[in-house]
């Protein structure tokens, strides 16, 4: 017995509406259905969502996910692009989270700033002080 759309939006976190989306977009080919026609998802169903869910919170093109769930369907010949996709991803992840540290940073320092500020009173302090980065920023 399989999983209806609102029990696998209820076992994985994903609402119906994102499940239809995906299915739309051509994402859960490996999907089947029963004999009313409605969706009839599989455990393994829902590693392959739970990988889907991973690519595209992480930044992944839905016509990308898409090539890689066509590679998976086509079996082990394609092995390699399906490997070479998560090496490119990964790299694309990596920068992304370096970008994110960097971001981090800046409002590390205006919690600093604004909680300086708040126990002189003024912001004055930080031009007193020669701060790196303006108020303005």
């Amino acid at each position: 017995m399989g999983y209806t759309v609102s029990q696998v939006a209820e076992k994985t976190g994903l609402s119906a509406h994102t499940l239809r989306f995906y299915d739309k977009q051509g994402l859960l080919p490996f999907v089947g259905r029963n004999e009313a026609g409605n969706r009839d998802f599989k455990e393994s169903d829902l590693e392959w969502l739970a990988v889907i869910a991973c690519l595209k919170n992480s930044g992944m093109p839905v016509k990308k996910i898409r090539e890689y769930i066509d590679w998976g369907m086509e079996g082990d010949t394609t092995l390699n692009e399906r490997l070479a996709v998560f090496e490119t991803h990964k790299k694309f992840v990596a920068e992304k989270m370096a970008e994110l540290e960097e971001y981090m940073k800046k409002i590390d320092y205006k919690i600093w700033y604004y909680k300086t500020a708040i126990e002189f009173g003024s912001t004055e302090i930080h031009s007193q002080n020669n701060c790196v980065w303006s108020e303005e920023e």
